[in-house]
């Protein structure tokens, strides 16, 4: 069985070029070699939701061993200093979009 990660949040206005460069340099090679695909990154242009959603899908081992594993925690405590309203859930794979 595979696993949907799900994440929302809101990029500090401040930390903008700060977050994108993580984003592209750290945050996501990182999630690659933890085993995580990358299944889409949203931006919510209107309404009073969280502007980004990440969604990341891996088989549910490989799913618990990267949330267990000392990178997936030093790189999420590094994402929360780039953002407001965090939140992580996940949840059983779906095909199609999650929320």
């Amino acid at each position: 069985m595979r696993s949907t990660m799900l994440l929302t949040y809101n990029v500090i206005s401040e930390m903008q070029e700060e977050y994108m460069q993580f984003m592209m340099n750290v945050f996501m090679p990182t999630m690659q070699n933890l085993g995580l695909e990358n299944a889409g990154v949203w931006h919510t242009a209107y309404g009073d939701y969280p502007a980004r959603l990440l969604v990341f899908i891996a088989e549910d081992g490989v799913m618990r061993n990267a949330l267990q594993d000392k990178r997936w925690q030093n790189i999420e405590a590094r994402l929360k200093e780039y953002v407001t309203d965090y939140t992580r859930r996940v949840v059983p794979y779906e095909p199609g979009f999650q929320f």
